[in-house]
């Protein structure tokens, strides 16, 4: 099994996150636990790709910027698998 590196897990976290999902959904969803989670959340939400909705539910939900650096992300990255 290979180990994925941090742009990975940041990016599964940004398609998870797309609709908006909570911190639950998103460690499953990436596979992850949830101190390393808050790690990433901390990292994303200070580049500005996700905000954090502070109202019943605390959905976590991709920003504008984030859905660009995933979209970008996902093509550079299928141009160095190919």
């Amino acid at each position: 099994m290979k180990r994925r590196n941090s742009f990975q897990i940041m990016s599964e976290i940004l398609q998870i996150a797309e609709k908006g999902a909570n911190k639950t959904r998103i460690v499953y969803g990436a596979n992850l636990n949830f101190k390393l989670l808050d790690q990433y959340l901390v990292e994303l939400e200070e580049d500005g790709l996700i905000t954090t909705n502070v109202e019943p539910g605390n959905k976590i939900k991709t920003t504008e910027r984030g859905l660009m650096f995933n979209q970008k992300y996902q093509r550079l990255h299928q141009f160095i698998s190919t």
